[in-house]
């Protein structure tokens, strides 16, 4: 075999090898990114909060399943987008902190997590978010400028989209992430640069077409979400705006911080409560 031939073979099985590891994985990433769990283990009744079960549905018809949790002394409200893992009853000690906080709060499962219907995609996602919104809008009678968008991790991807696209009272990002293609580099440094990315996850692109208030809040400890991108997407975040920094690792983060992480969310909502007040 000539050298010609054998860099044309060369070439032939190289294309052919990228083509195959693309294909692998397109369909591998759906795996990759979430991590849904059907059992709810724990309600608000075992914490001892009220709460009532919700079921709404998307414009494409897939019945959701959440959680409101009232608070007769406040007209805010937190609309909760939680991570890629999980469901809403892994959520608990956030949903106290809210709690304390003052809020009412809504949780709910995308579609293919806990008690919701459907599998998890990311168009389907965004779709779950406006639907959530218009529940708190539409059925609870929530004006828009008296909800709040709590996203961490992959939720905050979801939450800044939902943003960008409504008149929120105020919008916080905990630990997420810039876009897939962003953190897909970082942390598959040169898988990254062989296969497509499936997904976009673009927070960077939605926030800033955010005009509320924002605070984002990131751990430079943070294993799995690279405290640069949570820096990156904060710079690129229109005023109002205020950054927090955290401590402890990307599922942890919020209980090792307190009790200052706690202590800066009650500042930052009675700013942004008393701006609307005047």
């Amino acid at each position: 075999m000539s050298v010609k031939e054998s860099m044309t073979s060369l070439v032939i099985y190289t294309v052919v090898g990228l083509l195959l590891l693309n294909l692998m994985m397109y369909f591998q990433q759906p795996h990759m990114i979430f991590f849904p769990m059907s059992k709810l283990y724990q309600t608000p009744d075992n914490w001892g909060l009220e709460y009532e079960n919700v079921s709404f549905t998307t414009e494409d018809q897939v019945k959701l399943h959440g959680w409101f949790l009232p608070n007769a002394e406040s007209d805010n409200v937190l609309l909760f987008f939680h991570g890629n893992a999980g469901n809403i009853s892994h959520r608990r000690d956030s949903i106290e902190i809210f709690h304390r906080l003052g809020l009412n709060v809504f949780i709910f499962d995308y579609r293919g997590y806990g008690q919701s219907e459907g599998k998890p995609d990311e168009q389907g996602l965004y779709r779950d978010a406006n639907a959530a919104w218009h529940y708190l809008t539409e059925d609870k009678g929530f004006d828009a400028d008296s909800i709040i968008l709590f996203g961490r991790s992959l939720g905050g991807a979801v939450a800044a989209k939902l943003a960008a696209e409504v008149q929120a009272q105020g919008l916080m990002l905990e630990s997420t992430l810039s876009s897939a293609r962003e953190f897909a580099r970082e942390v598959f440094k040169i898988l990254s640069r062989l296969v497509v990315i499936r997904y976009d996850f673009n927070t960077l692109k939605h926030i800033q077409k955010v005009n509320c208030p924002v605070l984002v809040l990131h751990s430079p400890d943070d294993e799995i979400m690279p405290y640069r991108l949570g820096r990156k997407v904060y710079e690129s975040a229109n005023q109002p705006k205020q950054f927090v920094r955290m401590r402890g690792d990307h599922n942890t983060g919020f209980f090792l911080s307190q009790p200052e992480y706690e202590q800066e969310m009650a500042r930052w909502l009675r700013a942004i409560t008393d701006s609307s007040e005047q």
